[in-house]
């Protein structure tokens, strides 16, 4: 009996409420935003009014936030550690974030066999970078997270959530997208994974120019001829949900966070430079800013979505205006709002939002990603980044506890839909978790509140502005 139904196993223990309960959640959402730590992000969980210093700590309890606010490990500075600045959440630089920038940060010790997490300072900015410019988190003076916050202490928020790849943002998505950056599922099985970005400037995966290449990593590293043209071939998880629907939310066809059009069968590319045309792309792919919230507002919400941001709404720090908290609460408040749909019992009751970081984005974090065995522990795992579990079935200021990683999001998408976990054989198989401590469905639902933002939905919605990319990552081809 598949683990999906584990609670009706104990259904004739349970006395249920009045209300209906459901097996699954016939929606989820997968938000994904750029470029930060929860050090980085989420210091305001250990102050007034979210909490207090003793809200947070370095060897947490199991309500306690793992975020460090203070005595972050520098090899650089004489005293072995720097203490982190304000900064502000949109700025005129950003520290490096690609594969070399993460060996920089982890500084490996080959007796620890962990990283010593004291490298950061040595992994390179971009742009107008002070000194030690990784010791940074955002300042949230004028209130500007205050939605992200609001989403952690009233939903569920992980401690250990670990990015699933070293690299940048074409593999992070690749990994969110389909559990793997490999061009192959033998490519995976052996180590080997597409590693870097190609630059913004030209299209990518299969719509990227004849010649084009990008940089894989084998367990003995990146090698100089380990370049290849970057439109894969092999499953995602909508090829498991044949018997479901999906949606990709994303502003630009050619782009390194648009990740269907790096898998041939979904791009069906007309050739290097071209467009992606397969039927797949077609019904599934949409490119309206403000896609995902006219599909909610019509009630077409397909059972699994994936939603990027326009560079205005991303967080990655050279690229935003401060909309991104306000754009992730938007589509929470949309799908809590609505009453319409789903045979008129709405969205919220069988809905789930994760919402995730893409990358670390160069920031420093304390805590030291699990290395795992070979050949997939030479890529896997990278840094921290948040995840936020938001549902009618989420506790009121939940903090989990265990490993997670962008593995454990797609096993969640499988449990939740009744397929076996690990059925795509790549970092969902290697996934410790499913995330099934974020909701209980055998509790009552609970009643939506509103989350405030600075931004509205209806700024959103009449956005004229040209979308631009989540990120300003150019890295050059090694």
């Amino acid at each position: 009996m598949k683990l999906l139904y584990r609670v009706q196993l104990l259904a004739p223990l349970l006395i249920l409420p009045a209300c209906a309960q459901i097996t699954h959640f016939k929606h989820v959402i997968i938000m994904v935003q750029e470029n930060r730590t929860p050090d980085n992000l989420f210091q305001g969980l250990c102050s007034a009014p979210y909490g207090t210093a003793a809200s947070c700590s370095t060897n947490p309890s199991a309500t306690q936030y793992n975020i460090q606010t203070k005595n972050w490990l520098d090899k650089t500075s004489s005293t072995g550690v720097t203490q982190p600045n304000a900064v502000p959440m949109s700025s005129n630089y950003v520290p490096q974030n690609n594969n070399l920038a993460f060996v920089a940060q982890c500084d490996f010790s080959s007796t620890l066999k962990a990283c010593k997490m004291d490298g950061a300072a040595n992994a390179g900015c971009k742009g107008t970078c002070p000194a030690r410019s990784q010791f940074g988190y955002v300042n949230n003076s004028k209130g500007l997270i205050n939605p992200y916050l609001d989403l952690a202490t009233q939903y569920g928020f992980a401690n250990y959530m670990f990015q699933t790849n070293q690299g940048s943002s074409f593999p992070a998505h690749q990994f969110l997208f389909g559990g793997t950056s490999a061009a192959s599922a033998s490519d995976d099985a052996n180590g080997i994974f597409d590693a870097e970005n190609t630059p913004e400037s030209i299209q990518a995966g299969c719509l990227a120019l004849a010649g084009t290449v990008i940089q894989e990593i084998t367990p003995a590293g990146e090698l100089p001829n380990n370049k290849i043209y970057p439109c894969f071939e092999h499953q995602t998880m909508p090829d498991l949900l044949r018997s479901y629907s999906w949606r990709y939310y994303a502003p630009l066809p050619g782009s390194i966070w648009t990740a269907p059009n790096a898998i041939q069968h979904i791009c069906q590319s007309t050739g290097p430079g071209g467009k992606c045309v397969g039927p797949e792309w077609t019904a599934n792919v949409d490119l309206t800013t403000a896609g995902v919230l006219n599909d909610i507002a019509a009630c077409k919400l397909t059972n699994l979505s994936w939603v990027i941001p326009t560079g205005q709404n991303s967080d990655h720090p050279i690229s935003n205006d401060g909309g991104g908290p306000s754009w992730v609460a938007t589509v929470v408040n949309a799908i809590g709002a609505n009453t319409d749909c789903d045979n008129g019992d709405g969205y919220w009751n069988d809905t789930a939002i994760l919402v995730t970081w893409d990358d670390w984005g160069g920031w420093y974090d304390h805590v030291a990603p699990t290395i795992l065995p070979e050949p997939q522990g030479d890529y896997q795992y990278g840094f921290r980044v948040p995840l936020l579990f938001i549902s009618a079935y989420t506790p009121s200021g939940y903090i989990n506890n265990d490993h997670q990683d962008f593995g454990s999001m797609l096993r969640f998408v499988e449990h939740n839909f009744g397929i076996q976990e690990g059925a795509l054989q790549f970092a969902d198989k290697r996934a410790s978790g499913d995330l099934h401590k974020f909701y209980n469905l055998s509790a009552v639902p609970r009643s939506f509140t509103q989350i405030k933002t600075t931004k509205t939905i209806t700024f959103f919605l009449n956005d004229t502005r040209p979308p631009t990319p989540p990120d300003d990552d150019d890295d050059d081809i090694k």
